[in-house]
């Protein structure tokens, strides 16, 4: 009731707000009921951006449906609501009928699959080609099971692709149409990149509107990064080339891709602090050639453009803007070098910060209300104000709200600090790290969580632990050996399993009752040292006489901590330990801005205490709750009340964490498999979690030796 009291004060006033509350608090009716109150009242659509799919389902799925139904009565009509996504993500019309030209696909596979992979994908297209007989929406979520992004290419086209209004078919376009059905509603669900990319390029595919709630917001900043990140690689620019076409810039163009291998190749791998001499005359050669290539493809004035021509255009411009942005040396961006296994090596540049970009882009235009269980970091929302542009001069004004939470966590929770143990090394964890896991589980008779800081740590703790728990009937999971939805419904429905991984367990893994009684975290979740983007911020902020460690390293730590902890408590009843089996978080000086952050658990560093109350949780638990399965949802966000989406192969859930796969990932996790890749090379080779690969090995119907 405070939360939502607050947002409707925040629209009044025309002022921004950042509100922290808990699981379990109901922020999303918090904000949805004062949000479609708003859009009633002035007939503008509110629009709310989340960073996850699952969270994007349970807005659409479930919560605003009851808000509806609770809602018509007073309203007199139902509120309406609509999910928006990005264009490539619908059926087009015009490819569908021969509009634009196939993929070349033989031109993406090694010779050994071109059979075996042509008839897979013959196969899907033919499904989606019937499926695009029946649909009303083209929306791919809605085709189950899923198909490859290899098939969903040749149906589909990017934005950049488009022919926009020219297009002969634009009447029947599955896209139009969703857009101009979504300016007749309340509420629009999207997620942060689609509404970082209307808002910074300006291309006005969301209705006007003066109010946005952005959920998740702590994600916010990382995933507008990633939105503006921009890469160039040998295979980029060869593409380009080929779609370019026969003439005398396409060829000039081709010329480069030999070039941008080698020098890419030679450069070290890591952060470039002025960019070589070879680099500048690589990308001076690619940017003209580039431009070149624009100029002739560009139609004569009165001539429609066709979609060939359109896709050359798309790919040659992505190789043009990359070149020169790198080119452009501007201070505030970084640039980097990463080598790839199977790619090659890749240029990379990122923005230093999105601040100023934020807050011009973003916060000028409208009211936002930005909500979060961990907002606050060490009692104070100033680093995360800091990351969007709320701070310094000229920064708008702005309220901060922590409601708190439901759950009384001093009762239901302790925060154990294993003290005793030496700080974490660089050379993986020792034998009395894993002597202090096994006696953990044990006391717990299985029932954790284990979040550790990389892949590698929780593998060895995995092995370890199934080796000295085989006598006590304890069952260990470890992320990657199969689809985190299906791992955690095991980890859920079992009392005597536990479940290990990495990042994409700290945040979004929802498993109340008496399951997850046990959360251990191994080691203070600080970035990679080696980390371009987290030590250029770094540098530039100790350059300015700011505390570049506090700010870029501990509050990553702080956030990460903060969402790990919170995996423990998720309802009234739940009861439980966070074990930090990292020394420094009591004794470092920075120790206490990480505890700030936590939730009040009842802090204690006593070994006996906490194995003795784990063995009476134990004892005394109840029956598990097992995790409800994904629903599925119809056209314009209605959900259907009958069969659920099935797991392995639904789009919302195979592709895992909100990662969106790209074309060249899909056909590098192809020539892998052809190859005989082990699943842990093919994750290190891609720099994703094993359970990410994994899913989406599932949903493209390919299995990885062993």
């Amino acid at each position: 009731m405070r939360m939502a009291r607050a947002v409707e004060r925040a629209v009044e006033r025309e002022e921004h707000l950042l509100v922290q509350a808990g699981t379990g608090t109901g922020k999303s009716l918090a904000y949805l009921v004062p949000a479609i109150a708003h859009a009633v009242r002035t007939g503008k659509p509110a629009v709310v951006a989340t960073a996850t799919l699952a969270l994007q389902a349970q807005i659409v799925d479930r919560d605003l449906p009851r808000i509806a139904d609770a809602l018509t009565p007073l309203l007199g009509r139902r509120p309406t609501f609509a999910l928006v996504k990005g264009r490539s993500n619908y059926l087009c019309e015009h490819k569908l009928v021969g509009g634009f030209p196939d993929e070349d696909e033989d031109a993406l596979l090694s010779m050994g699959t071109v059979d075996r992979e042509r008839g897979r994908l013959g196969e899907e297209v033919v499904r989606l080609r019937q499926w695009a007989e029946i649909t009303e929406s083209g929306d791919r979520d809605e085709l189950v099971p899923g198909v490859s992004n290899r098939a969903w290419r040749q149906v589909s086209v990017t934005s950049h692709e488009c022919l926009g209004s020219k297009c002969p078919v634009v009447a029947e376009c599955y896209v139009e149409r969703s857009r101009a059905a979504a300016t007749e509603v309340d509420v629009i669900v999207t997620n942060h990149s689609f509404m970082a990319i209307d808002a910074f390029e300006g291309r006005f595919m969301l209705p006007d509107h003066d109010l946005l709630v952005v959920d998740e917001a702590h994600e916010l900043t990382d995933r507008i990064t990633s939105t503006i990140t921009d890469e160039l690689t040998s295979s980029t620019v060869s593409v380009a080339a080929r779609r370019a076409g026969k003439g005398e810039s396409a060829a000039r163009l081709a010329e480069t891709v030999d070039l941008v291998a080698a020098t890419l190749e030679e450069l070290p791998e890591g952060k470039l602090t002025a960019l070589p001499d070879r680099l500048v005359t690589t990308l001076q050669l690619v940017r003209d050639a580039a431009r070149a290539a624009l100029s002739e493809l560009k139609p004569e004035k009165g001539t429609e453009v066709d979609g060939a021509t359109q896709m050359a255009m798309a790919a040659v411009e992505d190789v043009f803007d990359t070149a020169e942005r790198v080119l452009t040396d501007d201070e505030l961006d970084v640039v980097w070098i990463s080598h790839d296994p199977r790619r090659g090596s890749v240029l990379r540049v990122a923005p230093m910060s999105v601040a100023m970009l934020v807050r011009d882009k973003i916060f000028s235009e409208r009211t936002v209300v930005l909500t979060s269980a961990t907002l606050e970091l060490g009692g104070t929302f100033d680093a995360v104000a800091g990351t969007i542009g709320l701070r310094g001069a000229g920064s708008p004004a702005w309220q901060g709200l922590d409601v708190g939470s439901p759950f009384d966590y001093p009762q239901q929770g302790i925060a154990y600090v294993a003290a005793h143990l030496p700080p974490p090394g660089r050379d993986g964890a020792g034998p009395a790290v894993f002597d202090e896991i096994e006696a953990l589980v044990r006391a717990a008779g299985g029932r954790t969580l284990g979040l550790f800081s990389s892949r590698r740590a929780a593998e060895a703790a995995a092995e370890q632990m199934r080796e000295r728990l085989a006598d006590a009937g304890i069952t260990v999971l470890c992320q990657g050996e199969d689809q985190m939805p299906t791992l955690v419904r095991r980890f859920a429905s079992d009392a005597s399993t536990c479940l290990f991984g990495t990042m994409s367990l700290w945040q979004g893994v929802d498993v109340p009752g008496p399951a997850c009684q046990l959360v251990l975290i191994d080691r203070i979740p600080f970035p990679r040292p080696d980390d371009p983007l987290s030590s250029a911020r770094t540098e530039k902020i100790s350059s300015m006489g700011g505390n570049g460690f506090m700010a870029v390293s501990a509050t990553h730590a702080a956030l990460r901590l903060a969402q790990g902890a919170g995996r423990l408590i998720r309802r009234g009843d739940d009861r439980g330990v966070v074990a930090f089996l990292d020394s420094r978080m009591m004794s470092a000086r920075y120790a206490g801005f990480l505890q700030r952050s936590l939730p009040p658990f009842w802090p204690t560093s006593d070994r006996d205490l906490v194995l003795g109350a784990l063995r009476r949780l134990d004892a005394t638990a109840g029956e598990v709750v097992p995790v409800a399965e994904p629903g599925a949802r119809g056209i314009g966000g209605a959900p259907l009340p009958t069969d659920p989406v099935p797991v392995a192969r639904s789009p919302r859930t195979a592709v895992t964490g909100g990662h969106a796969w790209t074309d060249e990932q899909d056909e590098e996790l192809r020539d892998g498999v052809e190859a005989g890749v082990p699943l842990e090379e093919l994750s290190a080779h891609l720099e994703l979690a094993p359970d990410l690969v994994t899913a989406r090995l599932n949903q493209l119907g390919l299995a990885v030796g062993a």
